[in-house]
């Protein structure tokens, strides 16, 4: 038996055990549907997200570069249940590098596809612009709801945890910081 095969089996006895009748109409694909959106929603596990910033341009702009409102969907390695929300990445170029928008968002929706806590992620995004650009500073912020306080535990819907990564001038800087936060929040 495949790996695939398993993984349907596996699912099948999930809905068995919790007391579902697999033969019913509505759950005969279910298996194979659970499995195929896991292969999705975590398709980039163990792929490091930096290889997205492959395009690389000269500017002699030295302002910070802001791309906001990145939406993107994760899944909690807690509860295997998803967190959903945005990240802004806000970047100063150095020796003139810089890469293309899209690089960018195309970087979250990597660092978005694998079960993981939104702390580790915030910092995987910040490492990879580091890594690839070597810019004179980062700053990540991601806002996301959790559906693990959502709908279960506490079920505290509607609640954001906010998490960021400051590198380079953006520790140093209070009033580039403070620029930056209030670009985010137009």
């Amino acid at each position: 038996m495949n790996k695939k095969e398993e993984s349907k089996q596996l699912i099948k006895s999930l809905l068995e055990n919790i007391g579902e009748d697999v033969n019913r109409p509505g759950l005969l694909d279910t298996p194979k549907r659970c499995v195929n959106m896991y292969e999705e929603l975590l398709s980039q596990t163990n792929v490091d997200p930096k290889h997205e910033i492959n395009t690389f341009f000269e500017s002699d702009n030295e302002e910070p570069i802001l791309v906001k409102d990145i939406q993107f969907y994760s899944l909690c390695e807690h509860h295997m249940l998803p967190f959903f929300g945005v990240c802004h990445i806000a970047y100063i170029p150095n020796n003139k590098k810089i890469t293309g928008l899209s690089k960018l968002a195309r970087l979250v929706e990597s660092a978005s596809k694998r079960l993981q806590i939104q702390e580790d992620m915030t910092l995987m995004i910040a490492k990879a612009m580091e890594e690839q650009l070597n810019p004179k500073g980062v700053y990540v912020i991601i806002e996301a709801e959790h559906m693990c306080m959502a709908m279960r535990g506490i079920r505290k819907l509607g609640s954001k945890t906010v998490t960021s990564k400051k590198t380079g001038v953006f520790l140093e800087d209070k009033d580039l910081v403070r620029d930056i936060e209030y670009k985010i929040k137009l």
